[in-house]
């Protein structure tokens, strides 16, 4: 992963815990990167090791570490560093979800090196769709539906989501069914 998203978990944590239990988790962590460079790609364990040593650090499931991050990605991350490919997206909740397939290629012209997710939408209603997410990474489940989460909350758009399948559970993808007032 790229070094935005390690910094991203640095700031969630920093702004929401203070910067000593952020010290404690990357030592917790074992990496060994003072800083992230945003642009420069990482190894996906470097992420995986600070999610897992900011949940013991911070006593919550990684579950829940990992949910919190997606929001904060789309809320903070996502708005601050790329306001204009956000709003680009659309210009409600459904609307962005339906564009979600094409939002990567747009991401992979700033980070030429990206391993994206696919997403493929289905079963669209004018109150629900389908998102199916595909990825060669692994545990990142609980990362899309925060962020789910966070793309209701930027359009103020309570959401409900439901994880309909999974490849904790033998398919070959997840599929979150995301549902709206």
């Amino acid at each position: 992963m790229y070094g935005v998203v390690n910094k991203a978990i640095e700031d969630l944590v920093k702004a929401n815990f203070g910067e000593e239990k952020w010290n404690a988790a990357k030592k917790r962590s074992g990496v060994k990167d003072d800083y992230f460079i945003s642009s420069e790609p990482y190894d996906d364990a470097i992420t995986y090791q600070l999610a897992g040593a900011i949940s013991e650090e911070m006593n919550m499931p990684v579950e829940e570490v990992m949910i919190a991050f997606g929001e904060w990605w789309v809320l903070k991350t996502g708005k601050e560093k790329y306001g204009g490919l956000m709003e680009a997206g659309g210009n409600s909740l459904r609307e962005f979800l339906v564009n979600l397939p094409l939002f990567h290629n747009r991401v992979m012209l700033i980070y030429p090196k990206l391993t994206p997710p696919e997403f493929k939408i289905s079963d669209v209603e004018s109150n629900s769709v389908n998102v199916h997410y595909f990825s060669k990474r692994e545990g990142l489940k609980d990362f899309v539906k925060g962020l789910l989460q966070g793309l209701g909350k930027m359009y103020n758009t309570p959401v409900e989501i439901v994880l309909i399948k999974s490849r904790d559970a033998g398919d070959t993808h997840e599929v979150f069914n995301v549902s709206w007032k």
